[in-house]
């Protein structure tokens, strides 16, 4: 099932992504929560991330990397700004150096992340990105964080088959 819908507002500076899991909440907020669960979908499958730090708590730092099949790596980082386990998450979410520094040439993005139990044992997973500025968000775009996010976010289906496969 996963993404069943992406929608980009340039005058809001919004970008909205909406999937949807045949799991319970409580299981698709693991993949958010577990770091090793996180770097097998956090970046699209050409890509995978690892966490170098993972603090899910408010205040807390999370710095990654994702990396290519060339063997280069491009950094990120996340400050948590609040955490509601197990529906939802708010982060500042940039580009970094190797140490996880961030990358203050590059767009930061505020995602807002939501968890909600849908008829049919479905979870929907809301992930709201609000961007600074217009040419931020067409930077990132033209960056292809849309089709990043989709190719990563499709990932999970396969992860939580998985973990419903062992319990």
């Amino acid at each position: 099932m996963s993404v069943i819908d992406v929608s980009k507002d340039l005058d809001a500076l919004t970008m909205t992504m909406t999937a949807e899991f045949v799991a319970p909440v409580a299981k698709v907020w693991q993949v958010w929560e577990n770091p090793r669960l996180l770097e097998r979908w956090w970046g699209p499958p050409t890509h995978p991330a690892t966490f170098v730090d993972h603090e899910l708590e408010p205040g807390g730092r999370m710095h990654y990397f994702m990396t290519a099949p060339e063997g280069d790596t491009y950094h990120g980082w996340w400050r948590i700004v609040s955490v509601d386990p197990p529906t939802a998450l708010e982060l500042e979410d940039g580009f970094a150096d190797d140490e996880g520094n961030p990358n203050p040439d590059l767009p930061v993005t505020v995602m807002r992340v939501t968890l909600s139990e849908q008829p049919g044992g479905i979870t929907r997973m809301t992930v709201d990105a609000q961007y600074a500025t217009r040419e931020g968000m067409e930077q990132v775009i033209a960056m292809g964080v849309e089709e990043g996010m989709t190719l990563a976010v499709n990932q999970i289906d396969g992860l939580l088959a998985e973990a419903a496969a062992t319990t």
